[in-house]
């Protein structure tokens, strides 16, 4: 796996002792860092965005954050950090080169040095503003951005154009490097991080864990398998279903934790499918969960079925951050984000006998060997996944751009 990750010792000497944007201050003016996202309503992106706009602050520099607003720009406005509310969620081309005068600017009215954008649209809008002004331009690779034609590829180009690419794993780094005009050397692979206090076990209170269950109505008598993540096909709650029917247990409760976000019909094809296979009362489906630390508090087993790759898989680092064995599918980045045979069960997509399979020494595990795959777990993610190593080698990319004397030259038409 192809990383820059630095070791714990070098983020937290690099963050106490010595910031990256030090010399630049010394210089007499803090750089100012723009992050251009669509929204800031949820998702890894916009939380990413929040998270190093914080970092940015706690280091000296003047961050930005530019979006067409959502719930999470409080946390901005708590933090004293300026949200700038424009469009950039449309996809409209005209709404986007309109977009890019607003931010060529913004990037000239408040001395821009870097331009971070994290999704396709808006980086449409942010690389037009630095053409024209001579700002930074820098991407965040969130996902593998699928094309079929080469009108798509075109478009999903424009993420390829930065002077410095951050890919959120090893997965999304190959995806870049077999399909755009790329040097890997602009590419620094930069894992997601999550919030190490909120993802800790001794940190959720058994009032929290009590109220989730009373919420959700599980029974005491049932051990509970979870599922996270939105209802949407390629998610696989089918499999689960029928791996549980494989399973033939009646001691289990399988969670499938996630909105539907308007796909009613689907929701109601996993309800009959339930009801064919005779597992009536042995899954929930519930809404979007406020309070995963609880979620995962509660359950045994952590799965994701995932039939397409992820670009990341944030809930299964989450799950073991709080101890718990996971079981994922062997596609995608959730090659890197466990240990197979240590920490979790890695079997093929779609496939419900190996899920099954997977289940069954997942739920029999002793309370000690459980315990020991949990302590495994936490070790792994805590080397390797936290908040505060994404900000500190995100800011670290910030400062190789700004210690270059000049703005290199970036491909025009980098699809291949």
């Amino acid at each position: 796996m192809d990383s820059h990750l630095n070791t714990g010792d070098d983020a937290r000497n690099r963050t106490q002792s010595r910031g990256p944007f030090d010399d630049r201050i010394g210089a007499g003016r803090p750089p100012v860092v723009l992050q251009v996202v669509p929204t800031l309503v949820t998702g890894g992106a916009e939380r990413g965005c929040i998270d190093v706009a914080l970092a940015l602050a706690q280091a000296g520099a003047v961050p930005l954050v530019a979006s067409q607003g959502g719930p999470m720009v409080a946390e901005l406005d708590r933090a004293g950090i300026r949200h700038i509310t424009l469009p950039l969620a449309s996809k409209n081309p005209l709404v986007i080169r309109r977009n890019a005068r607003k931010l060529e600017a913004i990037i000239r009215e408040q001395g821009v040095d870097i331009v971070h954008a994290r999704s396709r649209a808006p980086a449409w809008s942010a690389w037009l503003a630095c053409q024209r002004t001579g700002a930074r331009y820098m991407t965040t690779f969130h996902a593998p951005y699928n094309f079929k034609g080469r009108l798509k590829r075109w478009y999903n180009s424009v993420m390829a154009r930065g002077e410095r690419i951050i890919a959120i794993s090893g997965f999304i780094r190959q995806h870049i490097l077999n399909n755009y005009d790329v040097d890997p050397g602009r590419i620094r692979t930069i894992h997601r991080g999550i919030d190490s206090l909120t993802f800790a076990p001794e940190r959720v209170s058994s009032a929290r864990i009590i109220q989730l269950a009373k919420q959700w109505r599980l029974p005491d008598d049932k051990t509970v398998i979870l599922l996270p993540g939105r209802l949407t096909r390629w998610k696989g709650q089918t499999v689960l279903i029928d791996a549980l029917a494989k399973l033939g247990r009646k001691d289990v409760c399988a969670l499938l934790v996630g909105s539907d976000q308007g796909r009613t019909g689907y929701r109601q094809e996993l309800e009959e499918r339930v009801k064919r296979a005779g597992l009536d009362g042995l899954v929930k489906m519930t809404d979007h969960c406020n309070d995963m630390a609880a979620a995962y508090h509660l359950s045994a087993v952590v799965v994701s079925a995932s039939q397409e790759p992820e670009a990341f898989g944030r809930v299964i680092v989450e799950a073991q951050a709080m101890g718990k064995p996971v079981i994922v599918t062997s596609i995608g980045a959730y090659q890197e984000t466990v240990i197979p045979g240590e920490t979790a069960w890695v079997v093929p997509p779609a496939d419900a006998d190996a899920l099954a399979k997977a289940l069954d020494e997942a739920l029999s595990l002793t309370p000690e060997q459980s315990a020991a795959i949990g302590a495994r777990a936490r070790t792994f993610v805590a080397d390797r996944y936290t908040k505060q190593r994404m900000c500190a080698d995100t800011l670290a990319v910030y400062a190789e751009l700004l210690a270059e004397s000049a703005p290199r030259s970036t491909p025009q038409s980098p699809a291949r």
